[in-house]
């Protein structure tokens, strides 16, 4: 057998919109229904799910040629073992490639995007239709990649998860979260809507709204205009931004710990006081979560392995 046979490729997918509507009314009419019931095109969610519905043909068709192969929804990753010589796809957007990366341990990630003209793609580099042409490189790693760095919670049983984008530690609900947090020598006890701890893939995303809202409402009280001077981090800095969501001052609770930095062989250290509901979740899958109730330890840092996302 040949080394471009002996090597497997996983392509991961994701239901689209009209897959999801059809799951939750069961058939076309009832979901076209409720759809143009609401005011929208459901001709839109159509001609998405046909367009692609053909990338992954055309990603299929390149993987058949090739020979070993699997396919799996994204909805299984967190169940799903990928070997180590694996080589990983992704059939965007985005976020697929998101949380595709967050399970894997050092195998090439592929990001494939299946319609240019919706997504921009920022991780999402080659078309289905470029597959089949790149696949020889791809098997012999000839192909450079960028390093991603992820981050990690581990809880003081040992329970871990990563992200590639970023970590939420707070309650389910929109109740407040309550917690000890330790960062260096500095320690307070707070009462938030939760914290998010980014690297610096996710400084473009969820962390740079943190910053651009705490700034533009500080500049409306105090009167003073201006944008806020936020700079992303590189996907590949060692180190993370955590920033604490609506911090509440009180007698029992501080703000002053509510933005900083967690460089490489650092930590953010959190002690939950939420008797219930609790969690951790990462890259915004809240369906994967560690519980995060009164007594649990959690140690925030940059994680030992790092994305590769081919290139």
């Amino acid at each position: 057998m040949s080394s471009l046979l002996e090597r497997k490729l996983v392509l991961v997918t994701r239901r689209t919109r009209l897959e999801e509507l059809l799951a939750r009314h069961h058939t076309a009419a009832q979901a076209k229904f409720y759809v143009e019931h609401l005011g929208a095109d459901f001709g839109e969610y159509q001609r998405e799910h046909e367009t692609y519905l053909d990338a992954r043909r055309t990603t299929l068709e390149a993987l058949v040629a090739h020979g070993r192969y699997q396919v799996i929804d994204r909805a299984f990753l967190p169940n799903f073992l990928f070997a180590p010589q694996d080589l990983v796809l992704a059939l965007g957007q985005d976020g697929v490639v998101a949380n595709t990366m967050k399970y894997l341990d050092g195998q090439p990630l592929v990001g494939l995007n299946p319609d240019p003209s919706r997504y921009d793609g920022i991780l999402l580099p080659f078309r289905p239709g470029e597959l089949a042409a790149l696949l020889a490189d791809l098997v012999a790693d000839r192909r450079a990649f960028k390093d991603v760095t992820m981050a990690k919670a581990v809880l003081s049983d040992r329970q871990v998860l990563y992200a590639v984008n970023d970590l939420f530690i707070g309650q389910k609900s929109h109740t407040s979260a309550r917690y000890e947090i330790r960062h260096g020598k500095r320690a307070e006890t707070q009462s938030s809507s939760g914290i998010i701890v980014s690297t610096g893939l996710g400084s473009t995303a969820w962390m740079r709204s943190i910053v651009t809202g705490s700034t533009a409402i500080a500049g409306a009280v105090l009167h003073r205009k201006g944008d806020a001077d936020y700079r992303p981090l590189a996907w590949n800095a060692d180190r993370l931004q955590f920033a604490v969501r609506e911090p509440f001052p009180s007698k029992t609770s501080q703000t002053a710990l509510s933005f900083g930095e967690i460089k490489q062989r650092e930590a953010l250290k959190l002690r939950s006081l939420m008797p219930e509901n609790g969690v951790i979740f990462s890259d915004g899958i809240e369906a994967d979560f560690l519980e995060f109730n009164s007594g649990a330890e959690a140690t925030i840092s940059v994680a030992e392995r790092r994305g590769k996302l081919v290139v």
